[in-house]
C-alpha cells in the first residue's frame, strides 16, 4: 500500500492530513488521488458511503486549484445540504494550510442572497446541491465558464431524489474542456445513462464489488410478527447498552410515532424526517453527533447525506422497497474500516422483500434470535458493572464526602454493598423483563402475559395520578415536550412519568404521586403568550375541551419562576429523564442531563409540532 508521500501530495496538503490524523491512504483515496493528479480523464467510482471518498477527490482538487485566478474552477454536486456542509468543511480543513483558497457551499434552505454575496467575493471551488445552483445560474451570480473538474457525489441519490432534470441542465451549460468524476455506491440505469450522455470514455474504478453493501457491515435479521416490531426495538435497544445508530422508517408518520415512543420509554431518541425545518434538523443532527441522542428514527431522504462516524447499528424498522435503498442504509455503519450492523425487522410479509433485497446486495443475512428477558438483563447487568469498573474517580472532588459515606455505609459486608449497589440500578430491569414473552416469529403469542410491555406505559399500580394539561395536539405538543416541560419546571426532583395521552385540544398523563403536589405548584402561572397552562388533577376538565382559555397557537412558554435560570441554556434533555413503565429500556434512570440548546422560550406551535 501506498502511502500519501507516494501520492505526490503537495506539502500543505501532507501538513493537513497529517494533522487531522490520516494514517494511510483508503483504497479509493489510493486509485484516485494518482489518476486525477496525472491525467484529465472522466472517471466513475463506485464506492460506498464512508468509503473515504471525500478525501480521494477533494485533495486532488484542491491541489489543482491555480490560486492566481479568482475563478471557480471546480464544481461538486451532492444531494443534500448536510452533504454539501460535510464535503465544504472537510475541504476547508484540508486546505487549512492554503489560506488564500476560497470554498463556497450553495444549498437550499439558507439565505440565497449571503450565498450570493460570497460567490462575488470569488470562489475557486463550488459545493453545491442542484436545486440551488440552478436557481444561481438562472440569477447569473454563478459563472461556470472556467469549471475544470466537476464531481457527481452520490449520484445515484441525486437521481433518486428527482434531480435528474436540474444535473441534466447544469452539465449541459459546462465548457467542453471540463472533465467529470462520478462517485456512486450503485449503478442503476439511470446513472448509465448519464455517463453515456455526459462522459468521454470514462475509467471505471469498484472498490468492492459492484451494488453490493460494504465489507466490514454484518447483516442480521429478525424474524417478527409486525405487531411486535416496536417490542423488538426496543429490546435491541436494551441487548445493546452503547448503541449508537440510526432506525430507518418508511413514513413521516411512523418515523416521529416511533420516536415519541421511544422518548415516552426513556430512550435518547429524535426523530428526523422532512417535515423539520432546517434549523430543527442541524439542531437535532448536532446533538446527534455529540452523542445525546443514541437513537435517531429518520427516513431515507431526511436521512440522505448524514455523514457520522463510528455508528454501531443500523436498524431498517422496515425494510425499503428500493433494494438500492438498503445498500445506502447499510452504509451508514462499518466506515473507515470499523465494524458495523445492520438490522432489519422482518414480518413474515417482507419475507419475498428480504430475499430480493438479499440478491441485490450479494450477501446472505444471519437470522438471529431476538434476546429474551434473562438475556437482556445480563447484558445489562455486565454493562452496569464495567461502568463501575472504568469510571473514572475524582479523588480531590468527593474527598470531603467519604469520611460520612464511609460511616453511613460501614455496617454494610462487601457482598451486601455490592447487591445493594446493583439494585438501585437495575431492580426496574428485572421487575420489567420477568415476564417478558418471546418475541421470535412463531413464539409470539405464547403466554402474552406483558401488557404492559406491549403499550409504552406504566400500570395504574396506585403509584401514579393521572393530572390534566390544556394544551394537546392543536397546539403542537408531542411526549418529548411535555417531559421537557416537566424537566424545565421541576429539573431537580426525580419521579416516574407513567402513560401519556395527548388529545386534540388537551393531555392528561401519569406522575408518580410523590411528584404531584411539587408539579402543580410548579405550573402556576405559567403561560403560552396570552394563554395561562392549566394543570390540575384529571377528572373535572370537560371533554369536549372548550372550558380553555384563548389565545394564539404557538407562541411562547414561561411563568413566574426564576427567568435567569432559564436565560442559561436550561432546557433539558427529556431522553434521559426517569420514567414509569417498570423501567424498561431506562439508561440514566432519574437523572437528567443539560442540553446544549438556548431555552429562553417554549414555542408549542410548528416547532414543537415538527420536532
Amino acid at each position: 500500500m501506498k502511502t500519501f508521500i507516494e501520492l505526490e501530495l503537495s506539502t500543505p496538503l501532507l501538513q493537513a492530513i497529517e494533522e487531522l490524523g490520516f494514517l494511510e491512504p483508503m483504497p479509493v483515496q489510493e486509485q484516485v488521488i494518482p489518476l486525477m493528479l496525472n491525467n484529465a480523464q472522466d472517471i466513475i467510482a463506485l464506492a460506498q458511503t464512508g468509503s473515504g471518498k471525500t478525501a480521494a477527490f477533494g485533495l486532488p482538487l484542491i491541489q489543482e486549484t491555480d490560486l492566481s485566478k479568482n475563478k471557480t474552477q471546480a464544481l461538486i454536486l451532492c444531494p443534500t445540504r448536510e452533504l454539501c456542509l460535510q464535503i465544504s468543511n472537510a475541504l476547508t480543513d484540508y486546505s487549512m494550510y492554503i489560506p488564500d483558497l476560497h470554498i463556497v457551499p450553495v444549498y437550499g434552505g439558507t439565505s440565497i442572497n449571503e450565498q450570493i454575496k460570497l460567490l462575488q467575493k470569488g470562489a475557486h471551488i463550488i459545493v453545491a446541491t442542484p436545486g440551488r445552483l440552478i436557481d444561481l445560474i438562472e440569477r447569473k451570480a454563478v459563472k461556470l465558464q472556467n469549471v475544470k473538474r466537476v464531481i457527481l457525489d452520490e449520484a445515484d441519490e441525486m437521481l433518486n431524489m428527482g434531480f435528474v432534470e436540474s444535473i441534466d441542465n447544469i452539465l449541459a451549460s459546462l465548457p467542453e474542456n471540463h472533465t467529470t468524476l462520478l462517485f456512486s455506491a450503485t449503478m442503476p440505469s439511470e446513472i448509465a445513462r448519464l455517463t453515456k450522455t455526459y462522459m468521454m470514455e470514462p475509467l471505471e474504478i469498484t472498490i468492492g464489488e459492484k451494488n453490493t453493501g460494504a465489507e466490514n457491515v454484518k447483516h442480521v435479521y429478525y424474524s417478527i410478527a409486525g405487531r411486535d416490531k416496536y417490542l423488538a426495538l426496543k429490546r435491541i435497544a436494551d441487548f445493546y447498552p452503547d448503541i449508537y445508530g440510526i432506525v430507518f422508517c418508511r413514513t413521516r408518520k411512523d418515523t416521529q410515532n416511533i420516536a415519541d415512543k421511544l422518548i415516552q420509554d426513556g430512550y435518547n431518541a429524535e426523530a428526523l424526517h422532512g417535515d423539520l425545518s432546517q434549523n430543527q434538523r442541524e439542531y437535532i443532527m448536532q446533538k446527534f453527533r455529540i452523542r445525546n441522542i443514541q437513537l435517531l428514527v429518520a427516513t431515507d431522504v431526511a436521512a440522505r447525506g448524514i455523514d457520522v462516524q463510528d455508528l454501531t447499528h443500523v436498524i431498517n424498522f422496515d425494510l425499503p422497497e428500493e433494494k438500492d435503498v438498503y445498500i445506502h442504509r447499510s452504509g451508514r455503519t462499518g466506515r473507515a474500516g470499523k465494524a458495523g450492523v445492520s438490522i432489519s425487522l422482518v414480518s413474515p410479509k417482507e419475507q419475498r422483500l428480504l430475499k430480493d433485497t438479499e440478491k441485490r446486495v450479494g450477501k446472505s443475512f444471519i437470522q438471529t434470535r431476538i434476546p429474551g428477558g434473562k438475556e437482556v438483563c445480563e447484558k445489562q447487568l455486565f454493562h452496569l458493572i464495567n461502568k463501575i469498573e472504568t469510571v473514572e474517580i475524582n479523588e480531590t472532588e468527593i474527598a470531603p464526602f467519604l469520611p460520612v459515606l464511609y460511616k453511613k455505609l460501614d455496617w454494610f459486608e462487601k457482598e451486601e454493598l455490592i447487591k445493594r449497589l446493583v439494585s438501585v440500578e437495575f431492580n426496574r430491569f428485572l421487575e420489567y423483563y420477568k415476564e417478558a414473552v418471546d418475541l421470535n416469529q412463531g413464539n409470539g403469542d405464547k403466554k402474552r402475559k406483558e401488557r404492559t410491555e406491549r403499550s409504552s406505559s406504566a400500570p395504574s399500580d396506585g403509584r401514579f395520578t393521572k393530572l390534566y394539561l390544556n394544551i394537546g395536539k392543536m397546539d403542537g405538543l408531542s411526549p418529548s415536550d411535555l417531559m421537557e416541560m416537566i424537566n424545565e419546571q421541576v429539573p431537580e426532583t426525580k419521579f416516574d412519568i407513567g402513560e401519556i395521552s395527548i388529545q386534540k385540544k388537551f393531555t392528561v398523563f401519569e406522575i408518580e404521586n410523590k411528584g404531584v403536589q411539587k408539579l402543580l405548584s410548579a405550573f402556576e402561572d405559567t403561560y403560552i403568550d396570552e394563554r395561562p397552562l392549566v394543570l390540575k388533577l384529571d377528572g373535572d376538565q370537560p371533554s369536549d375541551g372548550k372550558k380553555r382559555t384563548g389565545g394564539k397557537k404557538g407562541g411562547d412558554y414561561h411563568s413566574k419562576r426564576d427567568d435567569s435560570r432559564r436565560r442559561d441554556g436550561g432546557h433539558r434533555d427529556s431522553g434521559h429523564r426517569d420514567r414509569g413503565n417498570k423501567g424498561g429500556g431506562r439508561k440514566d434512570g432519574g437523572h437528567s442531563h443539560r442540553d446544549s440548546r438556548k431555552s429562553d422560550s417554549y414555542s408549542s406551535g410548528k416547532r414543537r409540532k415538527d420536532r
